[in-house]
Protein backbone atom coordinates (compact mmCIF):
# COMPACT_ATOMS: atom_id res chain seq x y z
CA UNK A 1 0.00 0.00 0.00
CA UNK A 2 1.27 3.61 -1.01
CA UNK A 3 0.55 6.84 0.89
CA UNK A 4 0.08 9.06 -1.85
CA UNK A 5 -0.16 12.02 0.58
CA UNK A 6 -1.60 15.64 0.24
CA UNK A 7 -1.32 18.59 -0.65
CA UNK A 8 -0.26 19.87 2.98
CA UNK A 9 -3.43 19.42 4.46
CA UNK A 10 -3.72 16.41 7.09
CA UNK A 11 -5.79 14.27 4.80
CA UNK A 12 -6.63 12.99 1.25
CA UNK A 13 -8.83 10.94 -0.26
CA UNK A 14 -9.82 8.46 -3.41
CA UNK A 15 -13.36 7.92 -3.73
CA UNK A 16 -15.03 6.16 -6.82
CA UNK A 17 -13.44 3.82 -9.12
CA UNK A 18 -10.83 5.71 -11.20
CA UNK A 19 -11.34 3.98 -14.98
CA UNK A 20 -8.01 4.49 -15.83
CA UNK A 21 -5.27 1.67 -16.84
CA UNK A 22 -2.30 3.74 -16.94
CA UNK A 23 -1.47 4.09 -13.79
CA UNK A 24 -3.23 7.64 -13.29
CA UNK A 25 -4.97 8.43 -9.87
CA UNK A 26 -7.49 10.94 -8.67
CA UNK A 27 -9.20 12.26 -5.31
CA UNK A 28 -9.44 14.89 -3.07
CA UNK A 29 -6.81 16.37 -0.88
CA UNK A 30 -6.50 19.04 1.92
CA UNK A 31 -4.31 22.10 1.29
CA UNK A 32 -3.12 23.81 5.15
CA UNK A 33 -5.27 26.93 4.42
CA UNK A 34 -8.28 27.31 6.48
CA UNK A 35 -12.10 28.05 4.49
CA UNK A 36 -11.92 31.57 5.22
CA UNK A 37 -15.68 31.50 4.36
CA UNK A 38 -16.26 28.41 6.87
CA UNK A 39 -18.04 25.74 4.26
CA UNK A 40 -15.48 23.07 5.41
CA UNK A 41 -16.42 20.57 2.47
CA UNK A 42 -13.50 18.88 4.68
CA UNK A 43 -16.51 17.44 7.06
CA UNK A 44 -17.65 16.21 3.36
CA UNK A 45 -15.36 13.21 3.04
CA UNK A 46 -13.46 11.98 5.81
CA UNK A 47 -15.58 13.30 9.59
CA UNK A 48 -18.30 11.28 10.86
CA UNK A 49 -18.42 14.24 14.29
CA UNK A 50 -18.36 17.84 14.05
CA UNK A 51 -14.64 19.22 14.96
CA UNK A 52 -12.48 16.32 13.83
CA UNK A 53 -8.78 16.66 12.72
CA UNK A 54 -8.80 19.04 9.83
CA UNK A 55 -12.33 19.32 8.86
CA UNK A 56 -11.97 23.25 8.59
CA UNK A 57 -9.10 22.92 5.67
CA UNK A 58 -9.31 23.79 2.47
CA UNK A 59 -9.81 20.60 -0.58
CA UNK A 60 -9.24 20.18 -4.10
CA UNK A 61 -8.88 17.69 -6.56
CA UNK A 62 -5.86 16.25 -7.16
CA UNK A 63 -4.65 13.86 -9.98
CA UNK A 64 -1.93 11.23 -9.08
CA UNK A 65 0.77 9.65 -11.62
CA UNK A 66 4.58 8.44 -11.45
CA UNK A 67 4.50 9.49 -7.62
CA UNK A 68 3.67 13.05 -8.09
CA UNK A 69 0.36 14.66 -7.00
CA UNK A 70 -0.83 17.39 -8.99
CA UNK A 71 -3.75 20.00 -7.48
CA UNK A 72 -6.23 20.42 -10.12
CA UNK A 73 -7.71 24.13 -10.31
CA UNK A 74 -11.09 25.65 -9.62
CA UNK A 75 -13.20 28.26 -11.82
CA UNK A 76 -12.21 30.83 -9.01
CA UNK A 77 -13.59 29.46 -6.09
CA UNK A 78 -12.09 27.75 -2.86
CA UNK A 79 -12.71 24.15 -2.88
CA UNK A 80 -13.17 20.96 -6.03
CA UNK A 81 -13.34 17.82 -5.84
CA UNK A 82 -12.31 15.24 -8.81
CA UNK A 83 -14.28 12.04 -8.59
CA UNK A 84 -13.62 10.11 -12.09
CA UNK A 85 -10.73 9.32 -14.68
CA UNK A 86 -10.28 7.60 -18.27
CA UNK A 87 -7.91 5.79 -19.98
CA UNK A 88 -8.03 9.68 -22.06
CA UNK A 89 -6.79 11.16 -19.17
CA UNK A 90 -9.29 13.19 -18.84
CA UNK A 91 -10.65 14.06 -15.01
CA UNK A 92 -14.07 14.88 -13.84
CA UNK A 93 -15.31 16.33 -10.92
CA UNK A 94 -16.96 19.66 -9.31
CA UNK A 95 -15.44 22.93 -8.31
CA UNK A 96 -16.58 26.12 -6.51
CA UNK A 97 -16.50 29.37 -8.83
CA UNK A 98 -16.25 32.51 -7.12
CA UNK A 99 -19.89 33.37 -7.29
CA UNK A 100 -21.18 34.08 -4.01
CA UNK A 101 -25.03 33.08 -4.37
CA UNK A 102 -27.87 33.85 -2.15
CA UNK A 103 -29.57 30.42 -3.10
CA UNK A 104 -27.21 28.62 -1.53
CA UNK A 105 -28.01 26.49 1.56
CA UNK A 106 -25.59 27.83 4.38
CA UNK A 107 -22.85 26.92 5.05
CA UNK A 108 -22.39 26.88 1.43
CA UNK A 109 -21.48 30.32 -0.02
CA UNK A 110 -19.67 29.73 -3.64
CA UNK A 111 -21.42 27.84 -6.44
CA UNK A 112 -20.11 25.35 -7.80
CA UNK A 113 -20.03 23.22 -10.96
CA UNK A 114 -19.39 19.99 -12.87
CA UNK A 115 -16.21 20.25 -14.92
CA UNK A 116 -13.77 18.24 -17.18
CA UNK A 117 -9.67 18.70 -16.93
CA UNK A 118 -7.80 17.63 -19.68
CA UNK A 119 -6.56 15.83 -21.09
CA UNK A 120 -4.08 18.84 -21.76
CA UNK A 121 -2.53 19.68 -18.28
CA UNK A 122 -4.29 23.83 -18.80
CA UNK A 123 -7.83 22.71 -20.09
CA UNK A 124 -10.94 22.87 -17.46
CA UNK A 125 -14.42 22.49 -19.05
CA UNK A 126 -17.84 23.60 -17.41
CA UNK A 127 -20.98 21.22 -18.18
CA UNK A 128 -24.02 22.72 -18.31
CA UNK A 129 -27.22 22.37 -15.63
CA UNK A 130 -31.02 21.56 -15.60
CA UNK A 131 -33.10 25.00 -16.19
CA UNK A 132 -33.53 25.52 -12.73
CA UNK A 133 -30.47 24.18 -11.03
CA UNK A 134 -27.60 25.96 -10.02
CA UNK A 135 -25.11 23.98 -9.66
CA UNK A 136 -23.66 20.23 -10.87
CA UNK A 137 -21.32 17.59 -10.20
CA UNK A 138 -19.38 15.00 -12.84
CA UNK A 139 -18.57 11.74 -11.18
CA UNK A 140 -17.93 9.19 -14.25
CA UNK A 141 -16.34 9.83 -17.35
CA UNK A 142 -15.89 6.82 -20.32
CA UNK A 143 -13.72 6.67 -22.52
CA UNK A 144 -16.32 7.70 -25.41
CA UNK A 145 -15.87 11.10 -23.13
CA UNK A 146 -19.51 10.96 -21.88
CA UNK A 147 -20.10 12.53 -18.12
CA UNK A 148 -22.28 11.37 -15.56
CA UNK A 149 -23.30 12.76 -12.47
CA UNK A 150 -25.88 15.39 -10.71
CA UNK A 151 -27.86 18.67 -10.97
CA UNK A 152 -29.22 20.33 -8.36
CA UNK A 153 -29.31 22.09 -5.40
CA UNK A 154 -26.45 24.86 -4.32
CA UNK A 155 -25.59 23.28 -0.95
CA UNK A 156 -21.75 21.81 0.68
CA UNK A 157 -22.02 18.48 -1.23
CA UNK A 158 -21.45 16.33 1.89
CA UNK A 159 -24.91 14.37 0.65
CA UNK A 160 -26.59 13.59 -2.33
CA UNK A 161 -29.69 15.63 -0.99
CA UNK A 162 -27.88 18.13 -3.30
CA UNK A 163 -28.82 16.16 -6.31
CA UNK A 164 -32.27 16.98 -7.42
CA UNK A 165 -31.07 15.24 -11.02
CA UNK A 166 -29.28 12.29 -12.38
CA UNK A 167 -27.89 13.31 -15.45
CA UNK A 168 -25.01 12.87 -18.55
CA UNK A 169 -23.59 15.08 -20.63
CA UNK A 170 -22.03 14.40 -24.51
CA UNK A 171 -20.91 16.30 -26.63
CA UNK A 172 -22.43 19.14 -24.92
CA UNK A 173 -25.47 17.74 -25.07
CA UNK A 174 -26.92 17.83 -21.79
CA UNK A 175 -29.54 14.88 -21.28
CA UNK A 176 -31.50 14.35 -17.97
CA UNK A 177 -31.69 11.13 -17.24
CA UNK A 178 -34.68 10.32 -15.08
CA UNK A 179 -35.62 9.40 -11.47
CA UNK A 180 -37.75 6.97 -9.75
CA UNK A 181 -40.19 9.48 -8.21
CA UNK A 182 -38.37 11.27 -5.27
CA UNK A 183 -36.83 14.69 -5.48
CA UNK A 184 -33.77 14.42 -4.23
CA UNK A 185 -30.62 12.30 -4.05
CA UNK A 186 -31.02 11.47 -7.78
CA UNK A 187 -27.54 10.90 -9.32
CA UNK A 188 -25.62 8.66 -11.76
CA UNK A 189 -22.35 7.35 -9.90
CA UNK A 190 -20.72 5.52 -12.99
CA UNK A 191 -21.04 4.65 -16.80
CA UNK A 192 -19.22 1.86 -18.64
CA UNK A 193 -17.88 2.18 -22.38
CA UNK A 194 -21.37 0.70 -23.57
CA UNK A 195 -23.48 3.73 -22.41
CA UNK A 196 -24.84 1.76 -19.53
CA UNK A 197 -25.41 4.39 -16.64
CA UNK A 198 -26.13 3.11 -12.49
CA UNK A 199 -26.22 5.37 -9.64
CA UNK A 200 -28.93 5.99 -6.77
CA UNK A 201 -32.62 7.42 -7.00
CA UNK A 202 -35.52 8.34 -4.40
CA UNK A 203 -38.84 6.83 -4.10
CA UNK A 204 -41.66 8.90 -4.33
CA UNK A 205 -41.95 10.82 -0.68
CA UNK A 206 -38.12 10.62 -0.39
CA UNK A 207 -37.58 7.51 1.92
CA UNK A 208 -35.79 4.96 0.52
CA UNK A 209 -33.25 5.29 -1.97
CA UNK A 210 -32.62 2.23 -4.34
CA UNK A 211 -30.04 1.47 -7.09
CA UNK A 212 -30.91 2.08 -10.54
CA UNK A 213 -29.76 0.75 -14.14
CA UNK A 214 -30.00 3.25 -16.79
CA UNK A 215 -29.56 2.14 -20.59
CA UNK A 216 -31.48 3.13 -23.82
CA UNK A 217 -32.98 5.89 -22.30
CA UNK A 218 -35.04 3.69 -19.56
CA UNK A 219 -34.48 3.90 -16.28
CA UNK A 220 -35.44 -0.02 -14.14
CA UNK A 221 -35.37 0.35 -10.47
CA UNK A 222 -32.43 -3.09 -9.24
CA UNK A 223 -34.42 -2.82 -5.87
CA UNK A 224 -32.62 -4.21 -2.79
CA UNK A 225 -31.87 -7.82 -1.60
CA UNK A 226 -34.44 -9.57 0.33
CA UNK A 227 -35.52 -7.84 3.73
CA UNK A 228 -33.46 -4.78 2.64
CA UNK A 229 -35.01 -0.90 2.40
CA UNK A 230 -31.82 1.01 0.59
CA UNK A 231 -29.64 0.44 -2.20
CA UNK A 232 -27.38 2.25 -4.26
CA UNK A 233 -25.28 0.94 -7.60
CA UNK A 234 -21.48 2.10 -7.31
CA UNK A 235 -20.07 0.73 -10.58
CA UNK A 236 -20.68 -0.97 -13.80
CA UNK A 237 -18.63 -3.17 -16.52
CA UNK A 238 -18.15 -3.65 -20.02
CA UNK A 239 -20.17 -6.57 -19.53
CA UNK A 240 -23.21 -5.09 -17.86
CA UNK A 241 -22.27 -6.35 -14.07
CA UNK A 242 -22.95 -4.23 -11.45
CA UNK A 243 -21.85 -3.71 -8.16
CA UNK A 244 -22.98 -1.63 -5.14
CA UNK A 245 -24.35 -1.61 -1.53
CA UNK A 246 -27.86 -2.76 -0.02
CA UNK A 247 -28.87 -2.10 3.61
CA UNK A 248 -31.76 -2.57 6.01
CA UNK A 249 -33.35 0.33 7.60
CA UNK A 250 -30.73 0.41 10.25
CA UNK A 251 -27.72 0.12 8.06
CA UNK A 252 -27.06 -3.34 7.95
CA UNK A 253 -25.14 -3.49 4.68
CA UNK A 254 -24.40 -5.78 2.33
CA UNK A 255 -22.08 -5.76 -0.91
CA UNK A 256 -24.24 -6.80 -3.80
CA UNK A 257 -23.39 -8.41 -7.30
CA UNK A 258 -26.28 -7.57 -9.99
CA UNK A 259 -25.87 -9.18 -13.44
CA UNK A 260 -28.78 -10.62 -16.17
CA UNK A 261 -31.71 -8.93 -14.17
CA UNK A 262 -30.35 -10.84 -10.39
CA UNK A 263 -29.33 -9.01 -7.20
CA UNK A 264 -27.24 -11.37 -5.71
CA UNK A 265 -26.03 -10.94 -2.16
CA UNK A 266 -21.95 -11.14 -3.10
CA UNK A 267 -21.56 -12.79 0.83
CA UNK A 268 -22.99 -16.10 -0.62
CA UNK A 269 -20.38 -16.49 -3.43
CA UNK A 270 -17.37 -16.59 -0.94
CA UNK A 271 -16.84 -19.39 1.00
CA UNK A 272 -18.68 -19.63 4.13
CA UNK A 273 -16.00 -20.12 6.46
CA UNK A 274 -14.40 -16.92 5.86
CA UNK A 275 -14.28 -14.12 8.57
CA UNK A 276 -15.13 -11.25 6.10
CA UNK A 277 -18.22 -9.38 5.97
CA UNK A 278 -18.44 -8.37 2.65
CA UNK A 279 -20.69 -4.65 3.28
CA UNK A 280 -19.61 -2.65 0.31
CA UNK A 281 -19.54 -3.20 -3.12
CA UNK A 282 -17.23 -0.71 -4.68
CA UNK A 283 -16.01 -0.73 -8.13
CA UNK A 284 -15.62 -3.76 -10.48
CA UNK A 285 -13.20 -4.23 -13.52
CA UNK A 286 -14.41 -5.93 -17.03
CA UNK A 287 -12.45 -9.47 -15.26
CA UNK A 288 -15.20 -9.87 -12.79
CA UNK A 289 -12.62 -8.50 -10.38
CA UNK A 290 -14.83 -6.40 -7.37
CA UNK A 291 -13.38 -4.12 -4.58
CA UNK A 292 -15.07 -3.04 -1.98
CA UNK A 293 -14.66 -2.82 2.09
CA UNK A 294 -15.68 -5.68 4.52
CA UNK A 295 -16.82 -6.27 8.23
CA UNK A 296 -14.33 -8.71 9.65
CA UNK A 297 -16.09 -10.76 12.17
CA UNK A 298 -12.92 -11.83 14.37
CA UNK A 299 -11.44 -8.73 14.80
CA UNK A 300 -13.94 -6.16 14.80
CA UNK A 301 -11.77 -4.14 11.63
CA UNK A 302 -13.29 -2.57 8.56
CA UNK A 303 -10.73 -3.94 5.48
CA UNK A 304 -10.90 -3.40 1.83
CA UNK A 305 -11.54 -6.57 -0.26
CA UNK A 306 -10.32 -7.95 -3.56
CA UNK A 307 -12.75 -10.63 -4.83
CA UNK A 308 -11.55 -12.69 -7.70
CA UNK A 309 -13.63 -14.81 -9.77
CA UNK A 310 -13.08 -18.31 -9.36
CA UNK A 311 -12.58 -20.03 -13.03
CA UNK A 312 -13.96 -23.72 -13.31
CA UNK A 313 -10.66 -25.77 -13.41
CA UNK A 314 -8.63 -23.06 -11.69
CA UNK A 315 -9.30 -23.32 -8.58
CA UNK A 316 -6.63 -21.11 -6.49
CA UNK A 317 -6.94 -22.41 -2.66
CA UNK A 318 -4.87 -19.49 -1.86
CA UNK A 319 -7.87 -16.54 -3.04
CA UNK A 320 -10.23 -19.09 -1.07
CA UNK A 321 -11.82 -20.29 -4.32
CA UNK A 322 -14.05 -23.41 -4.14
CA UNK A 323 -16.53 -23.64 -7.20
CA UNK A 324 -17.53 -22.00 -10.51
CA UNK A 325 -21.06 -22.02 -9.27
CA UNK A 326 -20.97 -22.04 -5.30
CA UNK A 327 -23.49 -20.44 -3.87
CA UNK A 328 -23.31 -20.70 0.08
CA UNK A 329 -26.45 -19.51 2.33
CA UNK A 330 -24.31 -17.17 4.96
CA UNK A 331 -27.36 -15.24 7.30
CA UNK A 332 -27.24 -11.53 7.20
CA UNK A 333 -25.19 -10.01 9.74
CA UNK A 334 -26.07 -7.69 12.20
CA UNK A 335 -23.21 -5.02 12.82
CA UNK A 336 -21.92 -3.24 15.52
CA UNK A 337 -23.58 0.24 15.86
CA UNK A 338 -19.96 2.15 14.44
CA UNK A 339 -20.03 -0.01 11.39
CA UNK A 340 -23.39 0.85 10.45
CA UNK A 341 -22.73 4.52 11.48
CA UNK A 342 -19.91 4.48 9.01
CA UNK A 343 -21.72 2.78 5.93
CA UNK A 344 -24.77 5.45 6.51
CA UNK A 345 -22.37 8.53 6.42
CA UNK A 346 -20.35 7.01 3.16
CA UNK A 347 -23.85 6.44 1.64
CA UNK A 348 -24.33 9.97 2.10
CA UNK A 349 -21.42 11.49 1.36
CA UNK A 350 -20.53 9.27 -1.41
CA UNK A 351 -18.90 12.13 -3.60
CA UNK A 352 -16.09 11.58 -1.58
CA UNK A 353 -15.07 8.34 -0.64
CA UNK A 354 -15.18 6.62 2.80
CA UNK A 355 -15.70 8.62 5.87
CA UNK A 356 -13.20 7.91 9.10
CA UNK A 357 -13.51 9.66 12.38
CA UNK A 358 -10.46 10.83 13.52
CA UNK A 359 -10.66 13.18 17.36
Amino acid sequence: MTDLGTLGGPNSSVSFPVKDNHGLVVGNAQIHKIDPLGEFWGSAYFCTAQNCRGFRNLMLGFSWQRGVMTALPTLGGNNGAATGANNRGQVVGLTETATHDSKCVPPQVLDFDAVIWGPKPSQIQTLPVISGDVAGAAVAINDRGQVVGASGACMVPNSFAFATHAVMWHRGRLTNLGGLGGAMNNIALAINNRGQIVGESDLPGDTATHAFLWQNGVMTDLGTLPGDAISAANDINNEGRVVGISCDASFNCRAFLWENGVMTDLNTLIPPNSPLYLTFGGGINNRGEIAGSAFDQTTGASPAFLAVPCKEGNVNPERFCETDAAINERPQVMLPENVRKQLQERLRSGLFGSSHNRP
